[in-house]
């Protein structure tokens, strides 16, 4: 079996890689049958270089690889047909802007498996860039915070060798005595928690945050069942809700009388409640003046990211009573910080971490018949149609 490591073709350029040089290395060790050609390229984290170093193959052949590895979405018209392809295609929720992208996968005879549906039997991810996203997203909320109030400056993400720096360069500031709340208990939840926790913030506890003062900057963080309650009145759970969230409303609102600054590392399922609305921030009790939003849903859960915002320029201002942006440092902007593709700050660490478990898992079903059903479950097309799991999106394609 041999893997081809492509070049990543997407603008803005993402420097990430599925396979660092030493997990190439340590794959062609455990696998026998397994043969390696990585794609050069000239924006990747990992020089050209550095795997040549290693004793991978640096070349151009692509169309001998069966099964090619990437991380952002490939150009149409760099698809090679007849060809096993992974990456994060963005399609499996409908994005109407990668309707034509799986159009053509299909067309070209292309068996696609997504890196996010790579999951365990029970639907749990195994492979993924969300801890990243979570340590960057929290990172890049307090310098926001530091800008709009001109209080410190740091340094951009992506100007810092790894999570390492980024912590130093917390270590070297100080927050004033605000209040941070943080959704989610996941990957991105606690990929920001382990930022707050280096800078040795103070963690409390529901009750402490709503109703306590502090003399220095603190953190709570909660999951679904601590900002969503059922409507019955009746006392819900956190498996009750990702199962019924039609059957719940938010709970939120307790926690924005109190927060200066919101980081949204949750995840959103699809008929659940919005944690706050748009009417909820014209409320005069409503206090929030910083959102980092990791999870950056449009128009969605947090009324306040109204678009993405980019690597290059990361925060915009959101005036509640006009619904508008605006300059984020005016006195009455709320500051949102929604950069969708926070890895991308920290290519190195992410790239190693998402390989490490990329070679767990994955790799060894190509040699062992798939005998988890790994591959079955990430393959959305084969022979030229949508697998029995991605059927759903056939009115998407037509």
């Amino acid at each position: 079996m041999k893997f081809g490591i492509i070049r990543e073709r997407k603008n803005p350029p993402d420097k990430r890689v599925v396979l660092s040089p030493k997990l190439c290395k340590n794959v062609l060790q455990q696998h026998s049958k397994a043969e390696l050609i990585v794609e050069p390229s000239p924006i990747r984290i990992f020089s050209d270089k550095e795997y040549q170093e290693a004793g991978i193959n640096v070349a151009s052949e692509m169309e001998d690889c069966d099964v090619l590895l990437g991380v952002k979405e490939v150009p149409i018209e760099a698809l090679i047909p007849n060809k096993k392809y992974f990456f994060f295609s963005h399609t499996i929720k409908k994005q109407p802007y990668n309707r034509k992208l799986l159009k053509a996968v299909l067309e070209k005879n292309i068996e696609l498996y997504d890196h996010e549906v790579i999951t365990n039997q029970n639907g749990q991810r195994l492979v993924a860039f969300g801890r990243y996203a979570g340590i960057v997203g929290a990172y890049n909320g307090i310098r926001a915070y530091g800008l709009k109030y001109d209080v410190f400056v740091l340094p951009k993400a992506e100007d810092l060798k790894d999570q390492k720096a980024l912590i130093a360069e917390l270590n070297n500031i100080q927050l004033p005595k605000i209040k941070i709340l943080l959704t989610g208990k996941g990957r991105v939840g606690n990929g920001a928690k382990e930022m707050l926790d280096a800078m040795n913030m103070k963690r409390v506890n529901v009750a402490e945050y709503l109703t306590d003062d502090f003399n220095e900057p603190v953190y709570c963080q909660i999951d679904a069942s601590e900002y969503n309650k059922r409507k019955d009145g009746v006392r819900g759970n956190k498996a009750d809700f990702f199962a019924n969230p039609e059957d719940y409303k938010s709970n939120f609102f307790r926690f924005s009388k109190v927060t200066d600054f919101y980081i949204a590392g949750h995840f959103y399922g699809d008929g659940a409640p919005f944690l706050y609305t748009r009417e909820d921030a014209k409320h005069p009790d409503f206090k929030i003046k910083m959102v980092a939003d990791i999870s950056c849903d449009i128009d969605g859960p947090v009324a306040t990211t109204i678009r993405p915002s980019t690597i290059a320029d990361p925060i915009y201002g959101y005036d509640a009573k006009s619904e508008n942006e605006i300059d984020y440092k005016q006195e009455n902007a709320i500051a949102v910080m929604a950069v969708d593709n926070l890895p991308a700050e920290l290519p190195r660490d992410a790239s190693d971490g998402f390989g490490e478990a990329f070679s767990k898992y994955v790799i060894p079903a190509f040699f062992n018949g798939d005998k988890d059903g790994i591959l079955e479950r990430a393959r959305m097309t084969q022979n030229g149609e949508l697998t029995k799991n991605y059927k759903y999106l056939q009115d998407y394609i037509a």
